[in-house]
């Protein structure tokens, strides 16, 4: 597939490279600037929210299918053998244990294949193997699906940040990361929508409704991939639809300690580097701690709704869509004060775990069925605004292109705890009070308060010693 391309060639008469030791020595022009975030906003950002959304649905449309069809006898555990309440959450959580482990290196390929070419691999794979899904038969196939599932679509979320960081400064990155992630979250309002329209496909062609749900959200992936494959821009410096002088302000725009397009991909020296970091144990512990914390309700959320006891099965999915609306308007609102520096991504961060918690409490004491859905639909909203408030701060702390993408692929791989133990600790054993469920998500989110605070020490740290070395040099 790559002989058919070289997205990494420079055209030699239209783009002129501009070396990693020039790109902070100019100012960039502002009217240039402005004028070519707007053409990779539209070009790359876009195009990525769009795909992000698409994938969301199919990583998320399992637990749809959990209440699909039930009253007519033809839901999934049903069909597939009877399956009990722990063989439901390993059909959850298997599909992360590829995903946890292919992920750190999975990142780093994007680099080494270029990011077109990685990306539709990516795509097209995942987009065949969920539809597979709809064919599966047993207990064994569903596993075995959602594991390969897990393995192709290893790398496309750190993938996506770390290919934005070959293109914008951290500084420019949180309005833009929280675009591109609640459109990811919307993805769980249309989920909910077409989970509600297919259940009245059940028996169409002889298929189950999940069956048709799991096909024919899996088939735009393909689609999506045979576009990314063709027309995902690269790296500033091999795209032709910026000018020359749009091209030099973006690079011109970028830290020296960017990733860059001709910088090594494995540099072993980074690698050192990145594990010696103060940095590195805490933001694990965040993405750790919330993920299994503040995820675990997501992964059931229609079943949860479902147990109130409000509604049906199929007006439960679209009760699951006000939740994924919020999270689309919480993380908007948050980002626009962080981009414009009236919030500090750290107290952001703080605020929305604490929110959490005190949702999760109020679970617990309240009984009232339609109290309890508004703190369950708050703390999901909460839950999945979190990680793209923080992403930036994370990025900022990794220097260099093989620590950036390494740093990036290993935050995100420990989070994928959050599918193998979230789907664990929400079974619905638990329910309909899902109590032990609360109590341990308020547990990690607590830790996850003090894993915030001390990487927000540790990284301001690094920041005021920075600041003093650029200062020492400038006098020099």
């Amino acid at each position: 597939m790559a002989s058919l391309k070289q997205p990494d060639e420079v055209p030699t008469k239209e783009v002129q490279y501009v070396p990693d030791s020039e790109v902070s020595s100019t100012s960039p022009s502002t009217t240039a600037l402005k004028s070519a975030h707007r053409k990779v906003d539209k070009r790359l950002l876009g195009w990525y929210a769009f795909v992000y959304l698409i994938m969301r649905i199919h990583v998320s449309n399992i637990s749809n299918t959990a209440i699909m069809n039930l009253e007519q006898g033809t839901g999934i555990k049903k069909q597939l053998g009877g399956l009990s309440s722990s063989q439901w959450a390993w059909a959850l959580s298997i599909f992360y244990y590829p995903y946890m482990f292919f992920e750190p290196l999975a990142t780093l390929l994007l680099k080494k294949f270029s990011p077109s070419v990685w990306m539709s691999r990516i795509m097209i794979t995942w987009g065949i193997i969920s539809m597979c899904q709809g064919a599966t038969q047993n207990y064994s196939g569903i596993l075995a699906c959602r594991f390969f599932l897990g393995a192709a679509e290893a790398g496309f979320y750190p993938g996506v940040l770390y290919h934005l960081s070959f293109w914008y400064p951290t500084d420019r990155l949180p309005l833009r990361i929280a675009f591109f992630y609640a459109c990811g979250m919307f993805s769980g309002t249309i989920s909910g929508l077409l989970a509600y329209a297919i259940s009245f496909m059940d028996g169409a062609g002889g298929l189950a409704g999940w069956r048709w749900l799991f096909i024919l959200e899996g088939l735009p992936a393909v689609l999506c991939a045979v576009y990314t494959f063709f027309y995902l821009p690269n790296y500033p410096q091999t795209v032709e639809f910026l000018d020359e002088d749009e091209r030099e302000a973006i690079l011109a725009d970028l830290p020296k300690q960017a990733p860059t397009m001709r910088a090594k991909t494995f540099d072993l020296g980074q690698i050192k580097t990145l594990f010696k970091s103060s940095t590195f144990v805490p933001f694990l512990m965040i993405w750790i701690t919330h993920g299994i914390g503040g995820w675990g309700i997501s992964f059931v959320l229609p079943t949860v709704i479902y147990e109130l006891g409000i509604s049906n099965t199929a007006i439960s999915q679209v009760m699951t869509m006000p939740p994924f609306t919020l999270v689309f308007v919480i993380l908007c609102g948050l980002a626009f004060f962080i981009h414009h520096k009236r919030l500090s991504p750290w107290i952001a961060g703080l605020g929305v775990e604490m929110t959490q918690i005190i949702c999760y409490i109020l679970l617990i004491t309240v009984k009232q069925p339609v109290a309890k859905y508004i703190f369950v639909m708050i703390a999901t909203a909460a839950s999945q605004s979190f990680f793209a408030i923080i992403w930036p701060e994370r990025i900022r702390a990794a220097r260099g292109t093989t620590t950036a993408g390494l740093a990036i692929g290993l935050t995100n791989a420990s989070c994928q705890l959050m599918g193998i133990v979230g789907p664990q600790i929400y079974q619905s054993k638990f329910g309909p009070t899902y109590r032990v469920s609360y109590i341990c998500s308020i547990a990690l989110l607590s830790t996850c308060l003090g894993a915030v605070l001390t990487s927000w020490f540790f990284v301001a740290k690094d920041d005021k010693r920075r600041t003093m070395e650029e200062t020492r040099e400038m006098v020099v």
